[in-house]
């Protein structure tokens, strides 16, 4: 298994939305990982109109008639320590903000090497499952998102429990996902599966002319070999990263939340579309966010 490799002070930024939900707290203990892999500064940002914190959990909400934006300092405070714990040395800068959640975040992770959000709030920066706010995020951030999914500690430097990193690619526009692959698993020093996962194009849709069988399979047969020859350009580049390849047989959803069970992240390039709703997910990635039984990162393409 590879080493990972000690992080270079670059200057980066890692991004992590905090709403004071369980969910989020467990957001933060991943951020400073990241940003510790990267040598990176780690922005921890929350919004105090709309986010709520656990009184329970957190005690930061014991007195009820607070003014909210106290509440909120008080988060910040938290957190804060909660991160000294971890590393006393990571630089981080503390964000309160009274904008709306999306955007904000969005503006704020524009120069970010990575955004983490948690997948279960209170109704500030996550939501049920995935909520709204994240798959807005999902939908349109320019920078890779973290959603972290899943119940295992986030250790701040080499590999996880599995010690694999798993890529899952579809055509050769994923280039930019399974890079950020295999340059993650040079930081966690851990293995990385790439799965190829390929969805079968519909041969009807109404009155439209569609493709023959025979077309369709040529044209699949044509984008795997892009694909293998992305993959195959990437393993010489980095060449220290161990590789295991694997091609899906049932649907790309099913196999990437099952091969998920075994790895420590999950990372998928963003398929957006424009649709009457504005900019949506593909359904794979929208169940993989759903499903998958580890942390999941989106890398935007283009």
């Amino acid at each position: 298994m590879a080493e990972p490799v000690r992080p270079r002070r670059d200057g980066g930024r890692v991004v992590v939305g905090l709403d004071g939900s369980g969910s989020a707290w467990q957001a933060l203990d991943r951020a400073v990982g990241e940003a510790r892999r990267r040598g990176a500064t780690l922005e921890i940002v929350h919004a105090w109109p709309w986010a709520r914190t656990d009184p329970l959990a957190f005690d930061a909400d014991a007195e009820p008639r607070r003014p909210p934006v106290e509440v909120a300092r008080t988060v910040l405070r938290l957190a804060m320590a909660r991160v000294a714990e971890q590393d006393p040395e990571l630089r981080v800068v503390p964000t309160l903000t009274p904008q709306d959640a999306v955007p904000e975040l969005l503006r704020i992770g524009e120069r970010a090497s990575l955004i983490v959000i948690g997948t279960r709030g209170l109704g500030g920066f996550t939501g049920l499952l995935l909520g709204s706010v994240g798959l807005r995020l999902a939908a349109h951030t320019h920078r890779p998102l973290l959603v972290v999914r899943g119940d295992a500690p986030a250790p701040a430097y080499g590999p996880e429990g599995h010690g694999k990193v798993l890529v899952g690619v579809e055509s050769g526009a994923d280039e930019v996902a399974a890079r950020y692959g295999f340059e993650d698993a040079i930081r966690r020093g851990a293995r990385l599966r790439v799965l190829y996962a390929w969805a079968r194009p519909r041969l009807f849709a109404g009155d439209h002319m569609l493709p023959s069988r025979e077309a369709v399979a040529l044209r699949a047969e044509r984008e795997q070999e892009v694909t293998y020859r992305v993959v195959a350009a990437l393993r010489e580049e980095f060449g220290q990263v161990r590789v295991q390849e694997h091609t899906a047989h049932s649907a790309p959803a099913q196999a990437l939340v099952e091969a998920s069970r075994a790895a420590d992240v999950l990372v998928l390039a963003v398929q957006r579309r424009t649709a009457r709703l504005g900019m949506q997910l593909g359904p794979v990635t929208h169940a993989v966010l759903h499903h998958a039984h580890c942390p999941v990162v989106l890398v935007p393409v283009g």
